[in-house]
């Protein structure tokens, strides 16, 4: 069976009564070079095991479970479950998990299907799920890359420059875990049915640090959030309101200065290595004005 097959996609979901779900984001490959190219970018293949996330009918399953990786897909809507029995039928080294992705413990999920290997993550993300979905799997460790099909604009995010419209606290989230590229884009013309925005494969090889060194990861992100937060005020004011006033603004702005950044800049030009100094330059400060408190 050819599962990107117009005909027969269609012919296969009237065999089990199967109708496609908005609120899931179902769109299903009807181009095979997608799911062959995906999988051959993802790091599958003997001795690796591949998290999938949404198999769908199983186009991508099956060209990572051919290259002789060991496969577990995750799939939410138990009407697929019957389909994905007859499609993926015979391929030993795939077993299909039924469950929400969003509500797995995804550490305990690799040691159980996974022991011993290690293992990457490659999915046609739903678009709606993509930003909690990428952020858990960045966050588990348990992953040397990951490779997903994501919105276009959602892939342009992750891969930003300082000072573009894209460029955000995702952005700087990403590039903590992971050195991120965009491969290609797919059309929607790729989809049954499909979707009204075009979609990009994106590989984020994750990295065993940050880039550059990061003194506290909370107070880091605490920053971040708040620039992005707040795109329109300064950098001086984000942070005297972020740390409750309990430093001066002259106190920052000499802080902002040892960072060679001026009182007027603002969140969205700093990159992630000079986030990272300011991260530093405030968490001396922290413990300066705390050492001097006791």
């Amino acid at each position: 069976m050819d599962l990107c097959e117009p005909k027969e996609i269609k012919a296969l979901l009237g065999r089990y009564g199967f109708r496609f779900s908005k609120q899931m984001g179902q769109n299903f490959l009807i181009q095979s070079w997608v799911p062959r190219q995906t999988a051959a970018a993802s790091g599958a293949g003997p001795g690796v095991g591949v998290l999938e996330i949404g198999p769908g009918i199983g186009p991508l399953t099956a060209q990572l479970a051919d290259l002789g990786a060991q496969v577990a897909a995750v799939e939410l809507d138990k009407t697929l479950l019957p389909i994905l029995a007859e499609t993926l039928a015979g391929r030993e080294n795939v077993e299909i998990v039924p469950g929400d992705i969003l509500k797995t413990d995804i550490p305990a999920l690799c040691r159980e299907k996974f022991p011993g290997l290690p293992v990457v993550a490659c999915a046609n993300l739903p678009y709606h799920i993509t930003t909690p979905v990428i952020t858990a799997l960045l966050q588990s460790g348990c992953f040397g890359q990951i490779t997903v099909m994501i919105q276009r604009e959602v892939a342009r995010r992750i891969c930003a420059r300082p000072g573009t419209a894209e460029y955000g606290a995702f952005t700087l989230l990403c590039q903590y875990y992971a050195d991120s590229e965009i491969l290609y884009d797919v059309p929607p013309s790729c989809f049954l049915p499909a979707p009204k925005v075009t979609s990009s494969v994106i590989r984020m090889k994750v990295r065993g640090r940050p880039p550059v060194p990061v003194a506290e990861e909370g107070l880091f992100f605490r920053v971040v959030r708040g620039a992005f937060g707040q795109r329109r005020k300064t950098l001086l004011n984000v942070l005297y309101a972020l740390l409750d006033k309990a430093v001066d603004k002259q106190t920052l702005a000499e802080v902002l200065l040892a960072c060679n950044l001026t009182e007027g800049v603002r969140g969205e030009r700093l990159s992630f290595a000079e986030f990272a100094q300011l991260n530093g330059k405030l968490h001396d400060l922290a413990c300066i004005k705390s050492c001097r408190e006791i």
